[in-house]
């Protein structure tokens, strides 16, 4: 029985998914892709990104990615471009930053720091052309490579400023309004976006702002099929500032959304890794504990497998767990903790039942 999903972003290793704040995750427009390369689409990332999908995933025929030299380069972005155009041509009408918020939303910086012209002056040029984005020429081609590199390399990095963001978050509200949407929610080769990337470096500050400008589609899947909010189940958010967007993030997105491949949700990535901090955030917020993925594992066979005793208490507590519930294989939480030898978790279990039958 799995209850860890094989591949969750870029890697995986036998009987656990690996941390996601690794250099491995790092973004996908590094430094070294702007200047020269900007004649290319091509916003991949590390030069092992692709052949770690390519090795630790057996992705379906829908969720491989193309192979050759454009399955993370021109078509790929250009697709990406076309459908963040078209959000952005649905958010066109919404006031992005109202004049009485837009200082205190975004804040402001020292006079001498700059937003890079190149990337204002991308945002100018598709602002009033996004109908060309769908059918781009050269020169838009261009543009959007200047857009795109600079972008994931401000707010992407595992090193990202908060302040560098929100001075570019504040120049793009202050410019191009109507295209704020658009760039808050570029996605690159891999499907992810700048949020997908802040939350698995565990970026809380970067995080908190690209939800506070309310225009994050936080369930927005990448082509590994997880969601910000399944990111966010494996960090292991502590303080109490990281808890509270981590908390804003849940309550914005779906809890209970299943990743593509596993059908795995949130709390059961999260009770696999041993988050227990993560584990009680994603309960209070509505985490269904009887969910079952496609093998039938519930959270509570995930914490009986791995034999996270807490955690199943946590679990139990909640007076909603049903110990019933048996996967495919048939077998139910205290089964799966008794094959995997985890006495603690049986006699939690065993204790929980005798409980409810004895009232």
């Amino acid at each position: 029985m799995w209850c860890i999903p094989r591949y969750v972003f870029l890697c995986y290793s036998r009987g656990r998914v690996e941390d996601p704040n690794t250099e491995r995750y790092e973004s996908t427009s590094s430094d070294e892709s702007s200047g020269e390369d900007k004649e290319k689409m091509d916003v991949k990332g590390e030069g092992d990104s692709s052949e770690a999908e390519e090795k630790h995933k057996e992705p379906t025929s829908a969720e491989k990615p193309k192979e050759g030299a454009d399955a993370h380069g021109e078509d790929a972005e250009i697709l990406h471009a076309e459908e963040g155009a078209v959000a952005a041509q649905k958010e066109s009408s919404k006031h992005l930053l109202d004049p009485d918020t837009s200082q205190e939303l975004l804040g402001l910086e020292d006079e001498g720091e700059k937003v890079d012209k190149h990337f204002i002056d991308a945002c100018l040029y598709v602002k009033d052309r996004m109908e060309e984005v769908t059918s781009p020429d050269k020169e838009m081609r261009q543009v959007l490579v200047v857009l795109y590199q600079e972008w994931f390399k401000v707010s992407s990095q595992k090193t990202s400023e908060a302040d560098t963001v929100r001075l570019y978050l504040r120049q793009v509200g202050l410019t191009t309004p109507t295209l704020l949407p658009y760039v808050v929610n570029l996605t690159d080769g891999n499907g992810n976006m700048a949020l997908h990337y802040s939350v698995s470096h565990s970026n809380f500050p970067v995080v908190k702002l690209l939800l506070d400008t309310g225009l994050c589609e936080t369930d927005n899947v990448n082509k590994a099929g997880y969601t910000p909010v399944m990111l966010a189940a494996l960090t292991a958010a502590e303080s109490p500032d990281d808890l509270e967007v981590a908390q804003q993030l849940l309550k914005l997105g779906d809890v209970n959304a299943r990743s593509r491949q596993m059908g795995q949700t949130a709390l059961m990535l999260a009770v696999s890794h041993g988050r227990l901090a993560m584990v009680r955030l994603l309960l209070n917020c509505g985490a269904d504990v009887n969910a079952q993925d496609y093998e039938g594992s519930t959270a509570l066979m995930c914490a009986s497998e791995h034999g996270h005793t807490h955690i199943a208490g946590l679990l139990l507590e909640t007076g909603h767990c049903d110990t019933s519930l048996t996967d495919k294989n048939g077998q139910t939480a205290k089964q799966v903790a008794e094959g995997s030898s985890h006495p603690d978790v049986v006699d939690l279990i065993k204790a929980h039942d005798q409980a409810k039958c004895g009232h």
